[in-house]
């Protein structure tokens, strides 16, 4: 095992914890009180507001029965949930009562990485960060600090460091996962897929999925509109190397080989173009290139395509076919987690251009125009003038159209194109969710300040200088979600119930943190709520109205260009573009060529990693009401590779990785339903922060075992499906 996954997360000796319930008990002086504690009701209270357990922000009511929260339901108004949750959303109240949730501010009292803490008061903490800082500051410059966040909650300490100087901002999930997929869509059509996805899933006759996990990944809306498409009748075609929930609703399953991918899709078009199935008046009409890109994929037949991906032809032929026959109404779903190997861009550009032939952009059953409320920002002082970013220094990644938080970290490290000293991170584990930990722990060991703002000690957290304990969800305001979706509406997150220790919310931190700064000029608001309020004014809304509905629907307009939606594409030619001449130009592929992945090593599987319908990444596993439906994962095992082993479901193994780290014990799911090649497992189980005292040890971590990366050379994504593991039976000793 990692030296580092044996380290301890909390250690609080005894004089420490005196001095910081000494510290913690003194008044603090603050030009920013926090919202006033919600009273305490006799009967039920319905509060409305939008869940935050994943990042699809679906409307929620929350009901609180004699100052105690009760439950959690769907709001019937808002869009996104249409009255029902997920399961993790229903479970949100679990994140309340976590009784392993960070309580109070704490400080790093000895060597970074031995994680002994003292707890301290708020101000303490800030002045802390605050005279790091103006180190920092007058030393290397501002732009010397950098942020990784993940979700909204960001905002206000987002707008923070904009006013300290800093560009440097990064979402783990560009480069880790919707990255790819997002630049591949943009390069052809000149949009992104958006979050939510732009996808029209309920009224499509045909949907494709290529390693996309519905119903296991759960985004609710889209769940929701795969199952109408199955009631209707839809044809579902599945290619993925496991037999997964959606493969089970499926008219055609293909069993791919993992990373072929591509050569799948290259031969799906191919069947299509030649014999005359696409869409001739919409290529016609909206098409650049087509005829290069025609030429380009001729020679990739069904019959090229089976030696690849181990689906026959016939197979490839009837599925295009199939796709074909619904166009437009035909949806080949773009994924969400999209950086596997490496080639990923060119992968998710095949599946923009095979929606293309098919029609379907723009089009009902297909991708809609996303539409959105006009709320005007608030009116801020500007922002210091800052450098240019640091991730992507000459422009060596040429279409990455946000931070790479890759190339932050390698800039921690390096010092290159000039020093990162500082980082906060917001919300996000980047020991879970960047590849390679040891690189992430050298870039920490690196840093003059590491910040950590979370609501559980997760294994970040036991790297940082400082730990702020934020309120959860149910606890606090956050920024107006002003959502782009099929129709405009507004969503309010709002208190709930009040935090049950010295927690606070984000935008409090974030102001208090400006204001030790002496950047106070740039919080004119008071509170949350006169921000909130003045925003909603300019907009001609009610925020009296928004607290009590939670949600503010706009008027409906079109979303798909039969409708009056507009048919523009933010391309160089202005069209689709089959045959990319910026691609070319810059000296890439201008249409996808396939690229044989690398084989596993002899007895040695492909690791593969995906979702589970209960669980965040690795944000909800203390959460007891959803760790009591999933408390650990598995290794999906092909059952005939499972016999040669001579283990069953049920054992426990140890998976160990081509640079030999062995991970955390694990059971065994013995199955027919995955190739022999590969295994899979859930992320986000296995966590070794020693505060995580319900999720500890249980599982195995993917993340652990994911040292090494491909880079996709078009946008600095990392390919993480590039691992091999072998199995090792668990000893046991009597």
């Amino acid at each position: 095992m990692s030296a580092y996954s044996r380290r301890k997360f909390l250690k609080i000796s005894a004089a420490t914890v005196t001095a910081a319930t000494a510290a913690s008990a003194c008044t603090e002086a603050s030009a920013t009180p926090p919202a006033p504690a919600r009273r305490a009701t006799k009967g039920v209270e319905r509060v409305p507001t939008y869940c935050d357990v994943c990042f699809w922000k679906c409307g929620a009511i929350a009901s609180v029965r004699d100052g105690a929260l009760w439950k959690i339901e769907g709001n019937p108004i808002d869009p996104l949930s249409r009255g029902r949750l997920c399961p993790r959303g229903t479970g949100g109240i679990g994140a309340h009562s976590d009784p392993d949730r960070l309580k109070r501010p704490l400080i790093r009292r000895s060597d970074r990485g031995r994680e002994e803490w003292a707890e301290v008061s708020w101000d303490e903490a800030f002045a802390y960060i605050a005279k790091k800082m103006h180190t920092i500051k007058e030393t290397h410059g501002p732009e010397s600090v950098a942020m990784f966040a993940h979700g909204i909650g960001g905002n206000f300490l987002k707008h923070t460091l904009k006013a300290y100087g800093t560009p440097n901002f990064a979402a783990p999930s560009f480069a880790q996962c919707r990255g790819p997929r997002d630049v591949g869509f943009r390069m052809t059509f000149g949009e992104d897929v958006g979050s939510p996805e732009r996808t029209d899933i309920k009224n499509a006759q045909c949907l494709v999925l290529i390693g996309s996990h519905l119903g296991e990944n759960m985004h609710n809306t889209q769940v929701q509109e795969f199952a109408e498409a199955v009631g209707n009748g839809a044809t579902i075609i599945v290619a993925d190397p496991r037999f997964s929930v959606a493969a089970s609703k499926a008219k055609h399953y293909l069993p791919i080989k993992p990373g072929t991918d591509l050569a799948l899709v290259l031969a799906w078009m191919n069947v299509i173009v030649t014999e005359g199935l696409y869409d001739k008046d919409y290529v016609a009409k909206y098409g650049f290139g087509f005829d290069q890109f025609a030429a380009s994929i001729a020679a990739n037949t069904p019959e090229w395509a089976y030696p690849e991906t181990g689906i026959e032809p016939e197979v490839i032929r009837a599925t295009a076919r199939e796709m074909a026959r619904h166009k437009p109404a035909t949806l080949v779903h773009p994924g969400r987690h999209s950086a596997w190997y490496g080639d990923d861009t060119q992968r998710s550009r095949a599946v923009a251009l095979l929606n293309a032939l098919l029609g379907s952009w723009g089009r009902k059953g297909g991708f809609y125009t996303p539409v959105s409320m006009s709320v005007p920002g608030y009116p801020y002082p500007a922002y210091p003038t800052a450098p240019a970013k640091v991730d992507n220094p000459g422009g060596k990644y040429p279409f990455a159209h946000e931070a790479i938080s890759t190339g932050i970290r390698e800039a921690t490290i390096t010092g290159q194109p000039y020093p990162i000293k500082g980082w906060f991170v917001y919300a996000t584990n980047l020991i879970h969710s960047l590849p390679n930990e040891a690189e992430t722990i050298k870039a920490i060991q690196n840093l003059d300040l590491l910040v950590v703002v979370d609501v559980i000690p997760s294994e970040i957290a036991g790297w940082a200088d400082v730990v702020l304990p934020e309120s959860v969800y149910l606890e606090r305001y956050d920024d107006l979600n002003v959502e782009w979706f099929r129709e405009p509406f507004v969503a309010l997150r709002q208190p709930v119930i009040d935090s049950p220790d010295d927690q606070k919310p984000n935008w409090w931190m974030a102001k208090r943190l400006a204001e030790t700064l002496g950047l106070a000029h740039y919080y004119p608001w008071k509170n949350i709520e006169e921000y909130l309020d003045h925003r909603l004014t300019a907009a001609g809304l009610s925020f009296d109205e928004l607290k009590k509905e939670g949600i503010i629907r706009g008027a409906p307009q079109p979303i798909f260009f039969d409708d009056g939606a507009p048919s523009e594409f933010a391309t160089p030619s202005g069209k689709i573009e089959f045959f990319s001449l910026q691609l070319q130009k810059a000296g890439f592929d201008p249409v996808p060529v396939y690229h044989r992945p690398a084989e596993p090593p002899a007895g040695s599987f492909r690791l593969l990693a995906g979702r589970a319908p209960v669980h965040t990444f690795s944000r909800t596993q203390s959460n007891r009401i959803l760790s009591d439906m999933m408390d650990e994962n598995e290794v999906w095992i092909n059952a005939d590779m499972a016999r040669r082993l001579d283990v069953k479901s049920g054992d426990y193994v140890r998976l160990k990785n081509q640079d030999a780290v062995v991970s955390n014990r694990i059971r065994v799911k013995a199955t027919e339903r995955i190739r022999p090649d590969c295994v899979y497992m859930v992320h986000g189980f296995g966590h070794t922060a020693r505060g995580l005292r319900h999720a500890l040890q249980k599982g195995a971590s993917d993340a652990g075992l994911i040292t090494r990366y491909a880079t996709d050379p078009l946008m600095g994504g990392t390919g993480m499906n590039v691992n091999f593991v072998t199995i090792e039976p668990e000893v046991t000793h009597g």
